[in-house]
């Protein structure tokens, strides 16, 4: 095997003395396309192209490994050159072929340094590709995006970088030499797009961006726990904040409940902003960070999902939940149901607290057989509460009200009701029917502290009819 990886360069003229000398010594000299400036570089020599595989591949990822295909069969008959627009090292074919066999390199004059030559950038941080690879690009401070070279590609590169930066945002559009200031909006207006035309966008100021990402938010709290920033972030840890997040997620679900998907917006932030907060105080005592939190769950999604990135088979929403049940056991190394019972986090509300229990519990087998019998323990229960209150005996009736509590939740479970939903929907009913009765006595003049038992029911029913 004898392949040479050689970078054209950017135009006519940038190939270097060690390409030449491998031009001239090879057997055959394949060139990547030649749809580019840099092509010319090859005049004098017979090459032939690679265009007609650009119509054949689906897509980028496939295009790469057909090219690298191509290149690796031509090199196991003869010396080989394959040359590419740019550097080599910006090639991801060239990288697939790196990969696979010991190939010489001739670099040539990269993209990215010309984009940022012309546009008058310093390099920096800057996540580079090209255009059709567009769509793999997640956060970055800054971007150099080539191969624009028409108006599809252009409309791929606007939409990434929109949701990135924001479409009024103001980015450097080049072509050949020349680059001109233009807004995001403006990527696929353009009046003509060819193998040259790439656009750079550079960091801006940090407080005037148009978008933020997860990345920006660890930033920011950063920012704000330095020294000279706010006195009370810089004071908090995360025992002092750890209400915070079970308040936010509560304000969450409140907005979903309302439907209201600004509120939804809002609350999903704060959540964030919780979990920014948290692993930004773990990073500055080197326990972990952001990354380390969010690979761990990451993991824990491939981990559990065997059934879709694993061998495990799940036909229906049951038999998913039963492999990521199985999977989690194992991820937590228990091998009880007590182990699983006491895994259950003693700060949840109770009532969410004691269905997850009787659940867990109910998988060795110690539940009741139906609903139905768990409500005669249920009314077992609420029998020995009576008789407890009749004693005037007050620790034995808290402990029977518990057990009151407990077998209605069970009850509930077994009948298929989530018990906290269900029971927040009836402090609901009740608020509203409440909130109605009182009109009506109001509203006839009365006070309703006055009223007996019997006329307080008689505007309960009412209230309850009207609602």
């Amino acid at each position: 095997m004898s392949v040479t990886l050689i970078g054209l360069g950017i135009k006519q003229g940038d190939l270097t003395k060690s390409a030449e000398n491998a031009l001239s010594a090879a057997d055959e000299i394949i060139a990547r396309t030649s749809h580019s400036a840099s092509f010319a570089n090859l005049q004098g020599f017979n090459a032939r192209t690679l265009d007609d595989i650009f119509l054949k591949s689906r897509n980028f990822d496939t295009l790469n490994k057909n090219l690298a295909k191509e290149v690796l069969k031509a090199g196991r008959s003869g010396r080989v050159c394959y040359c590419v627009d740019g550097a080599v090292s910006e090639d991801e074919a060239c990288k697939i072929i790196l990969s696979r066999t010991k190939a010489e390199v001739c670099e040539g004059v990269s993209h990215v340094s010309h984009i940022l030559n012309a546009a008058g950038m310093k390099s920096g941080q800057i996540t580079s590709l090209s255009a059709y690879e567009a769509r793999a690009l997640k956060s970055c401070r800054a971007a150099v995006i080539y191969d624009i070279d028409d108006q599809f590609a252009a409309s791929e590169v606007k939409l990434v970088l929109s949701e990135l930066f924001g479409e009024e945002c103001y980015c450097a559009f080049v072509r050949g030499d020349k680059a001109k200031k233009i807004k995001v909006y403006e990527i696929d207006r353009q009046k003509e797009y060819d193998m040259s035309c790439a656009v750079a966008i550079e960091e801006g100021d940090f407080l005037k961006k148009e978008r933020y990402d997860f990345a920006d938010l660890v930033h920011m709290m950063e920012l704000l726990r330095a020294p000279g920033g706010c006195p009370w972030d810089r004071a908090q840890t995360s025992e002092s904040i750890k209400q915070n997040a079970i308040e936010e997620a509560y304000e969450l679900a409140d907005a979903i409940e309302r439907g209201d998907d600004e509120a939804i917006m809002e609350e999903t932030g704060d959540v964030l902003l919780q979990a920014a907060f948290h692993a930004v105080i773990k990073n500055e005592q080197g326990v972990f960070n952001a990354t380390d939190a969010i690979t761990g769950i990451v993991k824990k999604l491939i981990f559990r999902h065997s059934h879709i990135f694993g061998k495990d088979k799940a036909k229906d929403e049951g038999e998913a939940l039963g492999v990521w049940e199985k999977n989690k056991a194992t991820e937590k190394h228990q091998t009880t149901f007590w182990e699983s019972v006491m895994a259950v986090p003693k700060n949840m509300p109770a009532c969410m607290r004691a269905q997850k229990v009787g659940k867990r519990a109910g998988k060795s087998g110690m539940d009741f057989l139906s609903p139905v019998s768990a409500s005669e323990k249920l009314w077992e229960e609420v029998t020995e509460m009576v008789e407890a209150m009749k004693r005037e005996d007050k620790n034995a009736t808290f402990d029977e009200a518990g057990d009151v509590l407990f077998a209605a939740v069970n009850c509930c479970r077994l009948a298929g009701v989530d018990c906290e939903e269900a029971l927040s929907a009836a402090v609901n009913k009740f608020s509203k029917r409440f909130e109605a009765c009182e009109k009506l006595i109001i509203s006839e003049g009365k006070d309703i502290t006055e009223l007996d038992e019997m006329e307080l029911d008689y505007y309960w029913m009412r209230a309850k009819n009207a609602t």
